[in-house]
C-alpha cells in the first residue's frame, strides 16, 4: 500500500473565529476609583482609522497639558465618543467597582454608532449586548482605550478643578481627590463634603471622629 505524504504548512493557518469580527471598535477606559471624592468617570470611543491620532498612550503616563491637547484632538477627529459617570450615592450604595462597571456601560450605550466590539482596560467586563474584551494594561497598548482614558481622565479633572473653585480649602485642584497627606487634613480639620465617598475608609473615618487612617 502506498502512503500518502502528508505535507505540513511552514506557518500554522489561523483559523477564524467569531471573535474577531469586522466592524467598529470601542475602547472604554475610567477615572476615578481610587479617590476619596467625586464620581467616577468611564468614556467610550471609536476612533477613525483614516484620522490617526499621534501620541495616544496610557493618560497617567502624559502630562496635563498633553492630555489637553489630545481630548480636543480625540472630540475632533473620533467617529463617535461618549462619558459617562457613577455618582458618589451610587458608588457608596454599590461599591466602586460595581459603580465603574455602571459607568463603562452607560458610556458605551452613550455611543451614537454601535460597535461590534468593545475592549476594556482592566480585567473586569461591564454587562454589555456587545462582544467584549478585557485588556490588562489596555490603555498603553490599544489606541481606542488610551483615547477613553484620556476623555475620562481630562474630564474627571476637569470636574475636580470645578470643586476646587467651589472649596478651595481642601485642595481638590491639587490632589484630585486621593488621600493625600493634604487632603486627609483638610478632611479632619473641615469635615467631608456631599462630593466625599461615605463608603471609603478614610472618609468614614472622619465621619465617625476617628482619625483618617489611608487611601482604600
Amino acid at each position: 500500500m502506498k502512503r500518502r505524504r502528508v505535507t505540513v504548512p511552514a506557518v500554522p493557518v489561523q483559523v477564524p473565529l467569531v471573535w474577531d469580527v469586522a466592524g467598529l471598535v470601542a475602547g472604554v477606559d475610567e477615572a476615578g476609583r481610587g479617590p476619596l471624592a467625586g464620581p467616577v468617570v468611564a468614556a467610550a470611543v471609536i476612533l477613525d482609522e483614516r484620522q490617526p491620532i499621534s501620541g495616544l498612550a496610557d493618560s497617567k503616563k502624559l502630562s496635563a497639558q498633553q492630555r489637553e491637547r489630545l481630548f480636543d484632538e480625540i472630540r475632533a477627529k473620533a467617529l463617535c465618543c461618549s462619558v459617562a459617570e457613577a455618582s458618589v450615592a451610587e458608588i457608596d450604595s454599590l461599591n466602586i467597582l460595581q459603580a465603574t462597571l455602571l459607568a463603562m456601560r452607560r458610556a458605551v450605550n452613550g455611543l451614537r454608532l454601535k460597535p461590534v466590539k468593545v475592549l476594556v482596560d482592566g480585567n473586569r467586563l461591564p454587562t454589555l449586548d456587545v462582544l467584549a474584551e478585557a485588556i490588562v494594561k489596555g490603555d498603553d497598548k490599544i489606541s481606542c482605550i488610551s483615547a477613553a482614558s484620556v476623555l475620562a481622565k481630562v474630564t474627571r479633572d476637569r470636574m475636580l478643578a470645578e470643586l476646587d473653585r467651589r472649596h478651595p480649602e481642601y485642595g481638590f485642584a491639587a490632589h484630585k481627590g486621593y488621600g493625600t497627606v493634604a487632603h486627609l487634613r483638610a478632611l479632619k480639620l473641615h469635615g467631608a463634603l456631599p462630593e466625599h465617598r461615605r463608603s471609603f475608609a478614610p472618609v468614614a473615618a472622619v465621619m465617625s471622629g476617628q482619625p483618617p487612617q489611608s487611601n482604600p
